[in-house]
């Protein structure tokens, strides 16, 4: 990825991940899972459901050092098999 990460932010800094995936249980742990792999912390995801029921929406803040951190955390989080999207 070729971001302005670096650019936008001021590391270390807290940033939001939203995360729109299926409407799975198994959802918001595996969103945690992989963010604890890359930046080992106490994470409260935010779940919030689609008007229909048939998505959700997993919001984490994430305390990250640097912009290949970011960049990282999109990557892994997008190969989730559960996951739509990565904003």
């Amino acid at each position: 990825m070729n971001t302005k990460f670096d650019e936008l932010l001021e590391f270390p800094c807290r940033f939001p991940f939203k995360i729109l995936g299926l409407a799975d249980a198994r959802l918001p742990d595996q969103v945690v899972e992989v963010i604890q792999q890359h930046a080992p912390g106490d994470y409260s995801p935010q779940v919030r459901p689609s008007s229909k029921g048939n998505y959700h929406s997993v919001t984490v803040y994430v305390r990250v050092e640097n912009k290949e951190q970011v960049e990282q955390l999109y990557h892994a989080l997008g190969q989730l098999e559960l996951v739509k999207y990565v904003l």
